[in-house]
């Protein structure tokens, strides 16, 4: 496709730092691959020289088959295309070093850290949630504050208690040679401020940055770009201050301001043209979003025409909205012939779902919720990661605990108990107090010899590993503990042990292609057990579902998407808005968020709200959304507003849509 004027001056501009306002669907992407493109092809740049860094790793998988759609495999070699996370754990990697860090480290898992918590809660007598502990670091460490200054300014006892924990936490995280997910940039920018010599080894290497999505940086995202990139501004910044919906994950919007400050030569093109939705739905976006305030103006404008008008539908009850909702996707698709998976359902919070799953079932309608439990969430899964972290890091003290008894080996928590003892007065891991010629002052006997019989195991497995078949040696580990056995106990049914037997066939097959793959041969271990583990924690926001089927998200979900036709649902006060966000004065945020899912819509858009709602056994009246009253009345359509009809509408329409399925069936 042809470049517009705006969209070919972001690609051709590298003098000086630019910002690259990108509407919603404003073809972002393509702008960002094609001056990959160009600048290895037009300005000599060795791919070596440039990262684009990105969120998710289906943002990154896209870029990737872009280019390779535009440049030979040898433009392709060195190029850098990554998560921030990514990134982080690349420079970790190599210069890991400066911060402590052995080589070998792994990662923990969200999972895997909220087990530390908990533990370091347990043993500290605390009353504070694991939770809300774990979300207190992640603040602390995106905004990078250091345990110590968090003691500092405390103003309650729950800080105080939260900040102490902080700090043994990073120990234990240390002592484990471990990282936890926000430590992937925090550490990293730690790195960069404390050691001038790898920050400009750094900088040299990087010739231009390219980063996406900029208004979901938090502060310790917006300082590793800031130090990365050196005084010149090597830098293109693509972002959309109208899309940040993240301020709970610590995104800052206000970032996109910053760099104006940072970088006085800085450059804005606004790309406003929109490829995606006809210009009523834009008109409408635009109308609704005018009314937060902004640095940056823009007006989202398309081509394709005017379009359906908007429709909102005000509905009985939360019964009666799912089953209009139900019965307009029946008769479209019955009628028009639309495919299952040109609709999306997007709702404010998960428990809205629920209506519309049962509204759907009973027609019969194929759906998919996004969300759902992850591949890596099943036990026999962490079980098998336990023991990869466990080759590549035996220090790795989470793994250590969860493998020594999976399958059991008779160790007992007493057991346990008097090895951690000791390991914590050596300020060793648990794996190095087995071989502690000390712990026979605690432990004699069938526990000391049953301890140091599995640690002797695991170090000539990792050897193995290290010098052998990789692959080979990780069949063989499993093969020793007898896993599959193990996992036929521990499921009722062999339908389910056999489920759960083709997931670990998975895990291998998944194992074997990162070894062989032609971008990552030959790579050790341990950079396989960091795939995976990183892998989990960022695709769990981008799970692949049945293309045909309705798609019932979340509007945070939604983000990045695009359907021909959607339903915003649960348009009302308390809902969207949010009650937190009236309550907190944060609307801003909760008009983005609608702004996003309006922005999503191709071809029709339609709202729905329910006069009155029930929530925790309780049926209440509700108001519509304030939202619903930016919109130009010129451009919407308004359905049972006056309470008549409703019920007969829905009928009507689903009576249509069963004389369409029972035509369809007689013409077979």
């Amino acid at each position: 496709m042809a470049l517009n004027p705006q969209q070919l001056a972001a690609v051709r501009h590298f003098e000086t730092p630019l910002l690259v306002l990108a509407g919603a669907g404003s073809g972002k992407t393509g702008v960002i691959t094609r001056k990959i493109a160009w600048l290895i092809e037009k300005q000599a740049y060795a791919p070596s020289s440039i990262v684009a860094v990105t969120f998710t790793n289906k943002a990154s998988s896209e870029m990737r088959l872009r280019l390779k759609k535009q440049l030979s495999p040898a433009q392709m070699k060195g190029l850098t295309i990554a998560t921030f996370h990514r990134l982080g754990m690349q420079m970790l990697h190599r210069d890991g070093g400066a911060v402590g860090l052995r080589k070998g480290f792994t990662i923990l898992d969200q999972s895997d850290s909220l087990s530390s918590l908990r533990e370091l809660i347990r043993e500290g007598n605390s009353a504070i949630e694991e939770r809300v502990l774990q979300h207190r670091i992640s603040q602390w460490k995106n905004d990078f504050i250091s345990a110590a200054a968090a003691l500092a300014n405390a103003s309650e006892e729950s800080e105080r208690i939260s900040a102490l924990l902080y700090a043994r936490y990073n120990d234990l995280l240390r002592a484990c040679n471990s990282v936890d997910f926000d430590d992937l940039i925090s550490l990293p920018v730690s790195m960069l401020r404390e050691h001038s010599e790898i920050r400009e080894k750094w900088r040299g290497r990087i010739r231009h940055l390219l980063v996406d999505e900029y208004q979901d940086t938090n502060t310790a995202q917006y300082e590793l770009v800031r130090l990365l990139v050196d005084k010149f501004g090597a830098l293109t910044a693509v972002g959309d201050d109208d899309q940040s919906i993240y301020s709970w994950r610590g995104a800052r919007p206000e970032n996109l301001m910053a760099l104006q400050n940072d970088y006085p030569n800085l450059r804005v093109i606004k790309l406003e043209q929109n490829y995606r939705s006809s210009q009523r739905i834009l008109r409408c976006a635009n109308a609704l979003i005018s009314h937060n305030p902004h640095v940056f103006d823009k007006r989202l404008w398309s081509d394709l025409g005017l379009g359906d008008m908007l429709r909102v539908s005000v509905c009985k009850h939360t019964l009666d909205e799912a089953e209009w909702v139900a019965a307009e996707i029946l008769t479209r698709h019955y009628q028009k012939g639309t495919r299952w998976g040109d609709f999306a359902i997007l709702y404010r919070s998960n428990f809205q779902s629920r209506a519309f799953e049962q509204a759907l079932r009973e027609k019969q309608i194929p759906y998919s919720i996004s969300g759902g439990s992850s591949f890596f969430d099943k036990a026999e899964i962490k079980d098998m990661l336990a023991y990869l972290k466990l080759l590549v890091n035996p220090d790795d003290d989470t793994a250590f605990l969860r493998c020594i008894n999976t399958p059991r080996r008779e160790i007992g928590p007493t057991t346990l108990g008097r090895l951690g003892l000791h390991a914590r007065n050596r300020n060793i891991s648990l794996f190095a107090a087995c071989h502690d010629i000390g712990l026979e002052t605690q432990l004699t006997g069938r526990p000391l010899h049953r301890l140091q019989r599995f640690a002797n195991w695991l170090t000539l497995a990792a050897d193995n590993a290290e010098r052998g078949d990789t692959l080979a040696v990780l069949k063989g580990v499993f093969d020793d503990i007898d896993y599959v056995e193990w996992v036929e106990k521990q499921h009722e049914s062999p339908p389910r042990a056999q489920r759960a037997i083709d997931n670990i066939k998975e895990l291998f097959a998944w194992i074997e292609r990162l070894l062989t793959d032609e971008d990552q041969k030959d790579q050790p271990l341990i950079e396989v057990v960091r795939s995976l583990c990183l892998h989990d924690m960022l695709s769990r926001q981008d799970e692949e579902t049945d293309s045909n089927q309705v798609q019932l998200m979340t509007l945070h979900a939604a983000k990045g998407l695009e359907f021909p036709h959607v339903f915003m649902v649960g348009m009302e006060e308390d809902l969207l808005p949010h009650r937190n966000s009236v309550e907190a004065d944060t609307i801003e945020e909760e008009r983005r968020l609608a702004y996003v899912g309006m922005t999503r819509a191709r071809h029709t858009l339609t709202f729905t709200r329910s006069r009155a709602r029930q929530q925790f056994g309780e049926t209440s009246a509700c108001d519509a959304s304030r939202f619903l009253d930016d919109l130009p009345p010129e451009d919407v359509t308004v359905m049972g507003e006056l309470g008549k009809g409703d019920a007969e509408q829905t009928r009507t329409t689903g009576k249509v849509a069963l004389k369409g399925l029972m035509d369809m069936l007689a013409g077979d």
